[in-house]
């Protein structure tokens, strides 16, 4: 087993690496099985936090407003992380977000992972559910909050070191890392197009939002735009 990485998890406006943006990240730094260093950021998206996510996270697009950029949060966290090999539940999902985020910088992110998802369907098919939240209650690993970064991090670094304790002695691969890969496909900054039109769509449904618009990328400022729409339809001009 290993006994030095770096569990992290992230909080998203949605399922999308391209389309959805980063609102939080977490993570612990493990070393020898200790937790030497802790990290956790806000990240402003750039466009208003669905309600869907702040019911789940109860992160509000006030709060995401008080982040810091990705462009800025992303190279400190790839300094954190070092080389470390990463760790985290459902970890190719995450890995998604951060290597697709890089890519847009010019930037790689550490590819080599343990999944606890992989580990918990291995060893513990018999249980219901396999979601953070439930194998923890398996194991009666507590945490403050469910659903923000830094503490399904933590929970997944003690999730591992249990499931670790009962079933990797005879089964050491299981719980060595595995080579990630995810297809990059580098979105380009939204058009001044799209910018002037989201811009008019806000105003003439005033909508009040800081959205940063100059930080969308075209496949945000679409979805964006899809949004407003089918929430509040489209403009209708005078002749």
């Amino acid at each position: 087993m290993i006994r030095d990485y770096v569990a992290l998890d992230l909080e998203m406006t949605g399922l999308s690496p391209r389309k959805d943006a980063i609102l939080e990240i977490g993570a612990v730094k493990v070393r020898d099985m200790e937790v030497t260093e802790t990290y956790t950021a806000m990240v402003n998206p750039g466009f208003p936090v669905p309600e869907h996510v702040t019911k789940l996270t109860g992160i509000t697009t006030e709060m995401a407003q008080q982040g810091r950029e990705i462009h800025t949060v992303l190279p400190e966290f790839l300094e954190f992380c070092g080389q470390s090999v990463i760790l985290g539940h459902n970890i190719g999902f995450d890995f998604g977000f951060l290597q697709q985020n890089a890519a847009n910088m010019g930037k790689t992110f550490p590819d080599m992972a343990i999944d606890t998802l992989a580990i918990a369907r291995k060893f513990l098919p018999e249980l219901p559910s396999r979601k953070l939240g439930d194998l923890c209650d398996h194991y009666q690993i507590r945490e403050e909050r469910w659903h923000r970064a830094c503490d399904d991090a933590d929970a997944a670094s003690r999730l591992y070191q249990k499931l670790a304790e009962a079933f990797s002695e005879e089964n050491e691969t299981y719980f060595e890392p595995k080579k990630l890969t995810y297809k990059v496909r580098k979105d380009a900054p939204a058009t001044k197009i799209q910018k002037v039109y989201l811009n008019d769509l806000m105003k003439y449904h005033k909508i009040e939002t800081n959205v940063a618009l100059d930080l969308l990328t075209r496949s945000q400022a679409s979805r964006l735009t899809d949004r407003i729409i089918l929430q509040y339809g489209k403009m209708i001009r005078g002749d």
